[in-house]
């Protein structure tokens, strides 16, 4: 019994690294353990314990066992003792003095990690192979600082492996901060077990070694993040669907994307919408069809591993038109689709969606709902009632919400007399059902380009996303008011286009200028003209006033003798736009001609454009 106690207080004082505050209390202790003054020794273990619960405000403050010598009254402030890992802090358990049996608990039963985040297989197959070919620590060790192991009994046998068969083959920085193994004679066997291991499988060392590291790494953060938020996206990183082929350089980067981009809001567009809409809550091959014709024959559709840019004006719908060329990708190409915003928030995201997909006229013939609606009505909560409903309305025929009326029950009400209602409401609910081809957003403001790549890259690995829209392409935070820096975030997205082979878009502002809208040129750009040289395609787009509408013609065909007119509405919000492509990798650059409707988000590509 007496060699039993001796050799845990042992195992017990040699886990403690020695440091200038606590060496002459370890030396002391090895003094007592000869003299076998277990009491005394356990005061000190008991010292040293409670200067390492003082200093770490996560850490309980009680005392492990009752005080029965008045000797060691006087507290002293310690520093923290280091160990070999996080899971190693906490050794100490209550100590039964009346015989001075104790416990040592091993890092299973400690529960610092998640059951996502437990592979002791892993564990074993990299230790195998390091006892059947010990040279191999020389590449393949881990630095102190990197090691989790979750098995105490693997980082037993790996500082066993460091310090004896792979001693001379390992580099310095490999042992730096390790102390030495517990060699028993259990030790021996459990070797002698994995390596026979190692022998009889074949598992390649370098992609064990990788997948280890790996998960070491999302375990080192995990247990540095005390946000569970945090925690459970850096959980998550192991479902990304593209987890096997990302590097331990990868894993890295996509945590420090979690942490640098807590800052920016992010949603599913298509998720609750419809409450968002009752509540009134508005705080080189040919690719994916566009919804434009003329344009998807010309750029050859949309290309994963190419950049697309689109420059209008200020307040001419840059934003409105990207949501549509999302919503087409989206909900009748079926692909997932990301959109980062700098300019328009969360709220009018959704409400220009769900505009969208109401009035669209092929997106109708999926959810089954004909009717038109403005995105000020549907804001408003303007909808007019059934045919024979006698209820207050005002005088555009829409129904009244009565003075009090809370807007779920204005809701309520509406689902019984208004059949356009309803049939909003159906829209808003498939939406919400399109889940494998949902709408991503990220509502990133005072952002570094570092900061969007990150972003883009978290989401290509989480997600598989392909489709990535940025509106607007500006200079990042630290280069504001220098358009020639544009040029390198828009490089940035051509690298990530071309590396990760997605598709990438951009909106751009025109400057305010008389160049006539069929005369746009790239010199008609708010920033940096160079940006074109490392885009695929550009379009620059203005509106045609309607002073000048009998000046232009337009044809179906780009070599045609029949033409067509301008044809004038009295709708204000009908406006005609001409659409220049100033660049286009794959040939033709054509002028086409649009009409569109802001308040309806209704795009219409009529045909080639011309001066008459």
């Amino acid at each position: 019994m007496k060699d039993n106690k001796s050799e845990k207080l042992l195992e017990l004082i040699q886990k403690i690294k020695v440091t200038e505050e606590n060496k002459d209390d370890i030396e002391k202790m090895k003094k007592l353990l000869k003299q076998e003054k277990y009491q005394e020794i356990l005061e000190i273990l008991k010292k040293v314990n409670q200067a390492e619960k003082a200093n770490e405000s996560y850490l309980e403050e009680n005392e492990l066992y009752e005080e029965d010598d008045e000797e060691y009254e006087e507290e002293k402030t310690f520093e923290k003792p280091k160990y070999d890992n996080a899971y190693e802090e906490n050794y100490l358990e209550d100590f039964n003095e009346s015989d001075l049996d104790f416990h040592e608990e091993e890092i299973v039963s400690q529960n610092i990690y998640p059951k996502e985040l437990s592979n002791e297989k892993l564990e074993e197959e990299y230790i195998s192979l390091l006892l059947a070919n010990p040279k191999a620590i020389s590449m393949y060790y881990i630095e102190y600082k990197d090691n989790f192991f979750e098995n105490a009994e693997m980082l037993n046998l790996y500082k066993s492996i460091l310090f004896t068969e792979g001693e001379s083959f390992a580099p310095q920085i490999a042992k730096d901060n390790y102390n030495f193994a517990k060699e028993t004679s259990k030790t021996y066997e459990e070797k002698k077990k994995y390596k026979e291991m190692a022998e009889k499988g074949q598992h390649n060392f370098e992609k064990t070694y990788v997948e280890l590291r790996k998960l070491f790494e999302i375990r080192k953060n995990y247990i540095r993040s005390p946000i569970k938020e945090i925690q459970n996206r850096i959980i998550d990183i192991l479902k990304y669907e593209l987890y096997d082929k990302m590097t331990i350089q990868e894993v890295k980067d996509a945590i420090d994307q979690i942490m640098a981009t807590e800052k920016f809001k992010r949603a599913v567009l298509n998720n609750k919408l419809t409450d968002f809409l009752i509540t009134g809550d508005n705080n080189l091959t040919t690719g994916l069809e566009l919804p434009f014709p003329i344009l998807s024959k010309v750029f050859k559709g949309v290309r994963k591993g190419e950049t697309m840019s689109y420059a209008m004006p200020s307040n001419s719908g840059k934003s409105r038109f990207t949501i549509n060329l999302a919503a087409h990708i989206a909900f009748l190409e079926n692909k997932k689709v990301l959109i980062i915003s700098n300019e328009m928030s969360e709220e009018k995201m959704r409400l220009c969606l769900i505009t969208t997909v109401l009035n669209n006229k092929k997106m109708q013939k999926l959810h089954g709902q004909v009717l038109t609606k403005t995105e000020g009505e549907i804001l408003e909560f303007k909808f007019r009632p059934d045919k024979g409903i006698k209820v207050k309305t005002d005088a555009d025929g829409f129904v009244l919400k009565e003075k009090n009326e809370k807007q779920k029950d204005f809701a309520k009400r509406l689902l019984e007399v208004s059949n356009e209602f309803r049939q909003t409401i159906e829209v808003t609910k498939w939406i919400d059902n399109q889940i494998k081809n949902s709408i991503y957003f990220v509502n990133i403001t005072n952002h570094t380009n570092d900061e969007l790549e990150k972003v883009i890259l978290n989401y290509y690995y989480k997600e598989k996303m392909e489709y990535v829209f940025y509106d607007t392409l500006k200079t990042d935070t630290e280069n504001i008011g220098n358009g020639e820096e544009l040029k390198k975030t828009a490089t940035i997205l051509s690298n990530l286009a071309q590396n990760l082979n997605i598709f990438i878009a951009s909106s751009l502002q025109l400057a305010e200028s008389n160049t006539l809208p069929i005369n746009l040129n790239i010199n008609d750009l708010a920033v940096s003209r160079t940006v074109k040289e490392v885009l695929d395609t550009l379009c620059l787009m203005k509106q045609i006033h309607n002073e000048d509408l009998d000046k232009y013609e337009y044809s179906l065909e780009e070599v045609d003798t029949k033409f067509f007119d301008l044809e004038k509405f009295k709708d204000p919000d009908v406006r005609y736009y001409a659409c220049v492509v100033d660049k286009n990798r794959a040939g033709a650059k054509p002028k086409v001609l649009f009409r569109l409707n802001l308040a309806y988000n209704m795009w219409e590509e009529l045909g080639y454009l011309r001066l008459k």
